[in-house]
C-alpha cells in the first residue's frame, strides 16, 4: 500500500504506520462514490467518472482496462445450484462459481457414510471427506470454468450416481493418492467478505465478495476510494501451475476476452420443506468451499449448535498439492496418528483460516428446532474474526 500514493493516503497515516484497532479509519471518497452510485444506478459506475478514474489508475501501472469494458459490461442473473442432503435443499453459487457444484458433489459423496455415527474429528470421519475433497477438487480444477465459455458438466457432478461410484473408489482404510487421479493433458483470502441475512418474511440471503488477494491489487483508483481487485489470479495462468492459493487449475480456466474466472465463493442457502434452516458462508479462499461444507455437515450430521459448527475446527484438501491442511488442534495426537498410518500427510497449520457467517433458523442447533421453542433466528460469527457480529432488528 506504500507503494500507491492513492491507497497509503486512505489506509496509512501519516506518519505512514498502518491504523490499529479502535482508531477511526474515514473514507470520504468511497462514501461519495457509493452515494453516486445509490443515486444513479450502475451508470455512476460503469459509464461515468469512477469508471475513467479506475481505467486511469489501470493505465499508470501498466493495465489494459479501455472504456468499453465498463461500458459493455453486463450482470449475469443465472440459476443456482442446487441438491439435497439428508433430506434438506442446498442452494448455492453456479459457476462461474465452483462452490455450489463442489459444495454439493462432496455432499453426495459423505451421504453415503454414517458420519453421525463415525463421529467430527474422528480419523474415519477425517478420512471420507477428505476423499470426498479430493474427488471433487479434480472436478473443480480441471472442469469447470465461465458457462459462456464452457460446457460445465452439472447434471453429472451433482448425480447420486457418480458419488457413489467416487465412493466405490474410496479405500476405507488407505489414503488416496492425488497423482492417481491427474486430469488428461496435465503435466478466496483476507480481502473476501460474506454475510448471511434473513428478514421477518422469512426471505435469506447469502453474499460472498471479494478482492482476492490482501488489498486486491494493493491499487486504488485516486478520488473514488475503490480498491483494485486482483481476480486474474483467479484464472489459470497455466495448466499444471499453482495459483496463490496453490490451487492447480485446466484448459477451462484459462484466460480469454469478457471471461470470468472461476471462484470459490461459496454462498449458500440450506432449506427444509422448502422453508430455510440455515443461511452460510465465508472468505477464505480456495478453502471457503471446504470451511462452508464444514459448518453444513456439522449442524446436520454432528449436532452442533450454529456458533460451534462455525468455530469447530477445519481440515481442508484440494487434490494438490497432496495433503491434508489442519487448523491448530484441529485433530486429537490419536486421530493425527491414525490418519499418518493411513498414508496422509498432515500439514499442522499455525494459524486458523475462514471467517464464517451463518443463521439458523428455530433453535440454535438441530435438537433444539425438533425440541421446539427456540429463538427464530440463531446468528453466529467466526471467532477466528476480527471484526463482525451477528446483529438482529
Amino acid at each position: 500500500l506504500a507503494k500507491a500514493p492513492a491507497a497509503a493516503a486512505i489506509f496509512l497515516k501519516p506518519d505512514g504506520k498502518p491504523y490499529g484497532i479502535g482508531e477511526r479509519l474515514v473514507q470520504p471518497d468511497l462514501a461519495a462514490s457509493l452515494a453516486a452510485i445509490s443515486e444513479k444506478g450502475t451508470d455512476a459506475f460503469y459509464k461515468g467518472a469512477i469508471a475513467d478514474a479506475i481505467i486511469k489508475a489501470s493505465g499508470a501501472k501498466g493495465g489494459i482496462l479501455a472504456k468499453p469494458d465498463f461500458e459493455q459490461y453486463a450482470v449475469r442473473e443465472l440459476k443456482p445450484v442446487t441438491c439435497t442432503y439428508r433430506g434438506y435443499e442446498i442452494t448455492s453459487s453456479p459457476p462461474p462459481s465452483s462452490g455450489g457444484i463442489i459444495i454439493c458433489e462432496i455432499l453426495n459423496v459423505l451421504e453415503g457414510y454414517p458420519l453421525s455415527y463415525l463421529g467430527a474429528g474422528s480419523a474415519e470421519t477425517v478420512h471420507v471427506m477428505v476423499e470426498a475433497m479430493r474427488y471433487a477438487y479434480v472436478d473443480r480444477n480441471s472442469a469447470l470454468g465461465d458457462p459462456d465459455f464452457v460446457d460445465n458438466p452439472v447434471s453429472k457432478l451433482l448425480d447420486k450416481a457418480y458419488a457413489k461410484d467416487i465412493r466405490d473408489k474410496i479405500d476405507p482404510f488407505r489414503a488416496g493418492v492425488s497423482q492417481d487421479l491427474m486430469p488428461k493433458g496435465f503435466g478466496e483470502s483476507k480481502e473476501t467478505t460474506h454475510y448471511s441475512i434473513i428478514d421477518d418474511a422469512g426471505n435469506a440471503v447469502a453474499v460472498t465478495y471479494t478482492l482476492n488477494g490482501s488489498f486486491g491489487a494493493g491499487v486504488v483508483a485516486d478520488g473514488t476510494g475503490i480498491l483494485l481487485n486482483n481476480e486474474m489470479d483467479d484464472f489459470t495462468q497455466k495448466p499444471g501451475v499453482p495459483n496463490l492459493y496453490g490451487l492447480v487449475q485446466g484448459e477451462a480456466n484459462a484466460i480469454q476476452p469478457k471471461k470470468t474466472p472461476l471462484s470459490s465463493m461459496s454462498p449458500t442457502v440450506v432449506a427444509k420443506d422448502g422453508k430455510p434452516f440455515m443461511v452460510i458462508g465465508s472468505p477464505g479462499g480456495s478453502r471457503i468451499i471446504t470451511i462452508t461444507l464444514e459448518a453444513i455437515v456439522n449442524v446436520i450430521d454432528h449436532g452442533m449448535n450454529i456458533q460451534e459448527a462455525i468455530d469447530a475446527p477445519r481440515i481442508h484438501h484440494q487434490w494438490l498439492p497432496d495433503k491434508v491442511y489442519v487448523e491448530p488442534f484441529g485433530l486429537s495426537p490419536d486421530t493425527e496418528k491414525l490418519l499418518a498410518g493411513m498414508g496422509y500427510h498432515l500439514d499442522l497449520a499455525d494459524q486458523t483460516w475462514g471467517q464464517a457467517a451463518g443463521i439458523l433458523v428455530g433453535g440454535k442447533s438441530l435438537a433444539e428446532i425438533e425440541k421446539g421453542g427456540g429463538a427464530r433466528y440463531n446468528g453466529a460469527i467466526d471467532s477466528r474474526a476480527a471484526s463482525g457480529e451477528a446483529l438482529g432488528y
